[in-house]
């Protein structure tokens, strides 16, 4: 693997470098980690990698690579959203397969443009939309397809936390609230498409219709940082989105519920490894990980039950099932192009209906 972004300082890049690497299933072997050519070969030493391989840019770590006979396989992109179009656009014209981190661009106009690429290169394109890589995610997945809560009625998906309800400080929050960086979207670029995403999957449905509510709640802010939308889903299904950044107290509290005519399920990704099923008589059953579950559960847990497994196993199912991808071979279908379209479209269609004021409107890509 050859990482774009993750240099010093950032967060999420030692993240991915762990993920990929827990099932030594994939190396990290180069990258362009920062644009400053110093700070990349810091990264490189700090990542241990050959200094060599630490590059000044990503044309150089690409033609670099390309070069040699041991070059990288694929290429992950974890630097700030405003890279990814053109990182991910000359990774595939150098015929590298592309792990995005999400949302996979700044703008819907260049997630259309990727998504075009995409279509020319013909090669493997994933995006990191973590919790789906969470076993019981997978799990109440297999469960919704299979019936057990019967027609889908409402679906609630909520992801608040606390960290910026206050001034924002450091590197993290600096570019997620510059406009020309994260794109138009603040909070519901970098966690309200992460609940979209979770939404859509754990159900198969596709939202139709939205009402939104966006706020910059702190004053001075360009891009929102409170988040409120209304769905609509194609089965006639309503839905509740709602994300915050300004929640004091909260830490990362995704948790998403859906509710049949038969049943209803829970998820919280703090409770990571419980999956709570209600049935229509009034019992309740706790699912753990580990216990009785389905195929795509199993294949995703490495531990017995009683050992949390979390954020950094869920990334790293996602890096094993494109490595395997990447061979050739089939495995549990990462998020792709198609549904980093959706987070955008969904992304711009809030802000402006926002924005305008527009009450429910249409959600089409």
């Amino acid at each position: 693997m050859g990482m774009i972004g993750g240099g010093p300082g950032s967060f999420i890049g030692p993240v991915h470098r762990i993920a990929a690497e827990l099932d030594r299933e994939i190396e990290l072997v180069a990258g362009a980690f920062s644009s400053d050519a110093g700070r990349s070969r810091e990264a490189g030493q700090a990542y241990r990698i050959d200094p060599e391989r630490a590059y000044a840019d990503v044309a150089s770590m690409l033609a670099g690579e390309v070069a040699r006979s041991d070059g990288i396989d694929f290429v992950a992109i974890v630097s700030p959203n405003h890279h990814h179009l053109p990182a991910a656009r000359a990774a595939l014209a150098s015929g590298l397969p592309v792990l995005c981190d999400k949302p996979v661009t700044a703008t819907l106009a260049e997630a259309r443009e990727l998504a075009g690429a995409v279509s020319d290169a013909g090669l493997p394109f994933g995006i990191t939309y973590t919790y789906s890589g969470y076993p019981m995610v997978r799990e109440a997945r297999e469960r919704i397809a299979a019936g057990d809560l019967g027609a889908i009625r409402k679906v609630v998906v909520e992801y608040p936390q606390g960290w910026l309800a206050g001034e924002a400080e450091g590197k993290q929050a600096e570019w997620r609230l510059d406009p020309s960086r994260a794109g138009e979207g603040g909070c519901i670029g970098d966690i309200g498409t992460h609940a979209f995403h979770l939404a859509e999957f754990v159900t198969s449905l596709r939202v139709t219709r939205l009402f939104a509510d966006l706020a910059a709640v702190v004053p001075g802010r360009q891009l929102d940082d409170d988040v409120a939308v209304l769905l609509r889903f194609d089965n006639g299904a309503r839905g509740v989105l709602l994300a915050s950044q300004i929640e004091t107290g909260e830490l990362n509290g995704l948790r998403i519920r859906v509710y049949g005519d038969k049943g209803g399920l829970v998820w919280r990704q703090e409770d990571q490894t419980n999956l709570v099923l209600h049935r229509f008589d009034g019992s309740s059953e706790i699912i753990r990980a580990g216990s009785v579950v389905g195929d795509a559960a199993r294949r995703a847990t490495r531990l017995p039950g009683g050992h949390p497994e979390g954020y950094l196993e869920a990334f790293a199912n996602i890096y094993r099932d494109f490595a395997q991808q990447v061979r050739g071979g089939s495995g549990f279908p990462v998020p792709g192009i198609d549904d980093g379209l959706r987070g955008m479209a969904f992304v711009s269609a809030a802000v402006a209906a926002s924005r305008n004021a527009s009450g429910w409107v249409d959600f089409d890509i």
